[in-house]
């Protein structure tokens, strides 16, 4: 692995900087095969309850290298479905991971980067955080990012900035759902130091089953299948040593183990 992905690791917590600064961290073909080696790589390290995606100099991530759009302007069909899939799969991995995914989020964020941002459970922005689903400005579109993007925002909204390819603001990012939270350029880290700190008063592995809850049941109906599913979920996690822990630790009135 070169230097594109730096990689730190604070206890529980495990910190993806991408680092090609100089371009405002573009996913070219490198970049997205380490994050996704990074992404895999963690989520296979149970001992890791978190990741923060960061992005090193003034930008999260500004998107797409356009140098390596325009040369695949000149692929066969073929050739640019094999040059896609890489992002696809680096966003999947980035979606699937069983930790807790937070955003740091700063400075211009399009295309891709946006799909990056959809893709993480918690999004924390700063107020000078601009972005802008830009494909259809360079007469493409926003297809692998658009399952993340559409989840994260809604289909309507999703119809519009899809088209319009504007540019939008934090507070916008933030009312349409992309954003969570927007805070000064200078609180940021403050702010997801704070926002780990939450995160260390639920149990890890608990976590992880409700954030799989969550997809599994989004859009199902409320019949007695999903019904008796979900009192079999809570029946099984019940028996688990983490939930003995954390109602024992709250009876006996002190943090639990995991905090």
């Amino acid at each position: 692995m070169s230097n594109l992905v730096r990689i730190e690791r604070d206890h529980d917590v495990a910190r993806v900087t991408l680092n090609r600064p100089e371009l405002n961290n573009a996913l070219n073909r490198a970049l997205i095969e380490e994050l996704r080696a990074a992404f895999e790589s963690i989520a296979a390290d149970r001992a890791i309850a978190t990741l923060v995606l960061a992005g090193e100099g003034k930008s999260l991530c500004a998107g797409a290298d356009i140098n390596a759009m325009r040369e695949a302007g000149t692929y066969t069909r073929e050739e640019n479905i094999a040059d896609a899939m890489p992002l696809v799969h680096m966003l999947s991995a980035l979606d699937r991971m069983p930790q807790t995914t937070v955003a740091r989020v700063q400075g211009p964020i399009y295309g891709g980067g946006v799909g990056v941002v959809a893709a993480c459970d918690i999004a924390i922005g700063s107020a000078d955080a601009t972005f802008c689903l830009s494909e259809t400005r360079l007469g493409i579109v926003p297809g692998m990012i658009s399952p993340y993007v559409l989840r994260a925002i809604g289909e309507r909204t999703a119809r519009r900035y899809f088209q319009t390819a504007e540019v939008f603001n934090a507070d916008e990012a933030r009312r349409i759902g992309l954003l969570h939270e927007v805070v000064a350029a200078d609180a940021l880290d403050e702010r997801i130091a704070k926002m780990l700190k939450q995160l260390k008063s639920a149990a890890p592995g608990a976590r992880s089953i409700a954030k799989k809850l969550a997809g599994d049941i989004v859009g199902r109906p409320i019949d007695e299948t999903l019904m008796t599913e979900t009192a079999q979920l809570i029946a099984d996690v019940r028996a688990m040593p983490e939930a003995r822990e954390g109602l024992t630790a709250f009876l006996e009135k002190r943090k639990p183990s995991w905090s």
